[in-house]
C-alpha cells in the first residue's frame, strides 16, 4: 500500500482592487458635483430672493448652510468610509445628494431651501472623501499620479463651471423653473452616476477599521461652527453678540480639539484627525498652501458674480460666461500639467502663483478702466492668464498632500484635505465677500471690487512664497 502525499497549493493573495478608466470617470463626476453646487448658487441668489421673498441673511444661509454642513462632516465621512467600506458610503452619499438636490429644487419656502441645503452638504460630506480614498487605495504608481492630477483639474474646473452653469440655467428658465434648475439638474446626473458606480467602482476599506472618535467629532464640529458661522452670517445679521462670543470661543475649542486628539493618539487609540498625520511634511505644507489659495478663489468667484450683476448690470448668463476664458485655459493647462510636473517638479506651483498674479493684475486694471462696461471682453486677457496659473497650482498641491499618506489612512487623509479646502472656500466667501460688501456703501462698487482684488493679490503672493517650501519632487 502506498501513501500519496499531496503538496498543498499555495494560496494566492487576493489581487488588490483596481479602479479602471470608467470607474475613474465616475468618481471624478462625483467629485465635481459638490463643488459645482457650492458655486452654482452665486448667480442664482437674486432670483431665489425674488421668488421666495428671502432676506439677505437667509440668502447667505442658502450658501453658508451647505458649506458649513459639508466642512463639518467631511472628516467623519472619510472615517466612516474606512470603517464600513468606501464604495458603500459613496453610493449612499451619492443617492442622498440626488434626493437632497431634488428637495432643494422643489423647496416651497426660503427656510425649506436652507434646510435642504444643509442636508445636501451632509450628503456631499459622505460622498466626496470616498473619491480620494478610492483613488489612493485602488491605483498605484503613474496611474495614481495621473488620477490625482485629473482630480485636481476636475476640482478647479468644477468651481468655475458651477458659476457659468448657474448663469446659463437661470437665464434659460427651462419650463419656468428659473433658479430651481440649478438644483434639479443634479438628479439625472446622479442617476447616471449611480448606475456607473455599481458597475465600475471596487470596494475598498481600511484593513484595520477603527471606531469613530466621538469626542473628536463633536469638538471638530464645534470648532468649525464657531469660526465659520459668525463670519458667514455676522455682516447680514448686524454682528450681534453671539457672533463675537462664537469667535472668542474658537481658539479655546480648537485647543481642546487638539488636546483630545493628541491624547488619543498617544494612548494608542485612533483619533478623528491623528496629529501624527501632520508629521508628514508633504501633507502639512500642502494643507498650508491650500488655505490662501482656496480662500482667494472662492472670494473672487463670489465678489465677481455680485459686481457684474448688481454693479455692471450684467445678466446671470453674462456674469457666468465672463469667467469662461478662465475655465478654458484651466482645462487646457491641466492636461499638460503632469508632463510639466515630471520635468520641473513642484516649482510649477511657484510659477503658477506668479502667472496667476499677472492675470489677476490685468483683471484689476480692467475693472478700473472699463467700469461699468466690465464683462467678457475686458476680463478675457486677465481671466485666461489667471486660469493657466491656477491650473499649475491646485492639481499639484492635491497630489502633494496625499503623496505620503498610507492607503490604510486614505479616508482620513482625504477627509482632512477636503475639509481644509472646503473650510477655506467658506472662509473666502465670508472674509473677502464681507470686505467687498462692507466697502461698497462708502467707496462704490468699482473701487470696492478693485480693493478686494488687491487683497486677493496679496494672498496669491503668499501662496507663491509658501510654495517654495514644498518638497521638490513628488511620486
Amino acid at each position: 500500500m502506498t501513501t500519496e502525499t499531496t503538496t498543498p497549493r499555495p494560496v494566492r493573495a487576493a489581487a488588490p482592487p483596481e479602479l479602471g478608466g470608467l470607474g475613474l470617470f465616475t468618481v471624478l463626476l462625483a467629485a465635481a458635483l459638490p463643488l459645482i453646487d457650492f458655486f452654482i448658487v452665486n448667480v442664482a441668489l437674486p432670483s431665489i430672493g425674488a421668488d421666495l421673498s428671502a432676506s439677505e441673511s437667509v440668502l447667505e444661509l442658502v450658501v453658508a448652510g451647505y458649506g458649513l454642513a459639508y466642512a463639518v462632516l467631511l472628516v467623519l465621512g472619510g472615517r466612516l468610509g474606512d470603517l464600513f467600506g468606501r464604495r458603500r458610503l459613496f453610493l449612499g452619499g451619492m443617492l442622498a445628494f440626488g434626493l437632497t438636490s431634488l428637495a432643494c429644487g422643489l423647496a416651497p419656502t426660503a427656510w425649506t431651501l436652507v434646510a435642504a441645503r444643509v442636508a445636501q452638504g451632509a450628503a456631499s460630506a459622505a460622498m466626496l472623501p470616498q473619491v480620494l480614498a478610492t483613488i489612493q487605495s485602488a491605483t498605484t504608481g503613474p496611474r495614481r499620479a495621473r488620477a490625482m492630477g485629473l482630480y485636481g483639474a476636475t476640482a478647479g474646473l468644477a468651481m468655475v463651471a458651477g458659476q457659468i452653469l448657474g448663469g446659463v440655467l437661470v437665464a434659460a428658465d427651462i419650463a419656468g423653473t428659473s433658479w430651481r434648475a440649478t438644483f434639479l439638474v443634479n438628479v439625472p446626473v446622479v442617476l447616471v452616476g449611480l448606475v456607473l458606480a455599481v458597475r465600475t467602482i471596487p470596494e475598498t476599506r481600511s484593513r484595520r477599521p477603527e471606531p469613530v472618535d466621538g469626542p473628536g467629532t463633536v469638538l471638530l464640529a464645534a470648532t468649525l461652527l464657531a469660526l465659520l458661522a459668525p463670519l458667514t452670517e455676522g455682516r447680514a445679521a448686524g454682528w450681534p453678540l453671539w457672533t463675537w462670543l462664537s469667535l472668542a470661543a474658537f481658539p479655546f475649542l480648537a485647543g481642546a480639539f487638539f488636546a483630545v486628539e493628541r491624547r488619543a493618539d498617544r494612548g494608542g487609540r485612533t483619533p478623528l484627525v491623528p496629529p501624527s498625520l501632520f508629521a508628514l511634511v508633504s501633507l502639512r505644507r500642502g494643507l498650508l498652501l491650500i488655505l490662501p489659495f482656496s480662500m482667494g478663489f472662492a472670494g473672487f468667484m463670489f465678489v465677481i458674480a455680485v459686481a457684474l450683476q448688481e454693479g455692471a448690470g450684467r445678466s446671470p448668463v453674462q456674469a457666468g460666461l465672463a469667467l469662461a476664458p478662465l475655465a478654458v485655459t484651466f482645462l487646457l493647462t491641466s492636461i499638460a500639467g503632469p508632463r510639466l510636473i515630471s520635468r520641473f517638479g513642484t516649482r510649477v506651483v511657484t510659477a503658477g502663483a506668479l502667472i496667476q498674479g499677472v492675470g489677476l493684475g490685468l483683471m484689476i486694471l480692467a475693472a478700473r478702466s472699463s467700469w461699468p462696461d466690465l464683462g467678457l471682453l475686458p476680463l478675457l486677457p486677465g481671466g485666461a492668464i489667471a486660469g493657466v496659473g491656477q491650473a499649475l497650482q491646485l492639481p499639484v498641491v492635491f497630489r502633494i498632500v496625499l503623496s505620503e499618506v498610507p492607503p490604510a489612512r486614505a479616508g482620513v487623509g482625504s477627509g482632512v484635505m477636503v475639509t481644509t479646502q472646503q473650510a477655506s472656500l467658506a472662509l473666502g466667501v465670508a472674509t473677502l465677500g464681507t470686505l467687498f460688501l462692507a466697502l461698497v456703501p462708502g467707496m462704490g462698487m468699482r473701487d470696492a471690487l478693485v480693493t478686494t482684488l488687491l487683497v486677493q493679490l496679496a494672498g496669491v503672493a503668499l501662496t507663491g512664497l509658501l510654495s517654495l517650501r514644498l518638497p521638490r519632487v513628488i511620486d
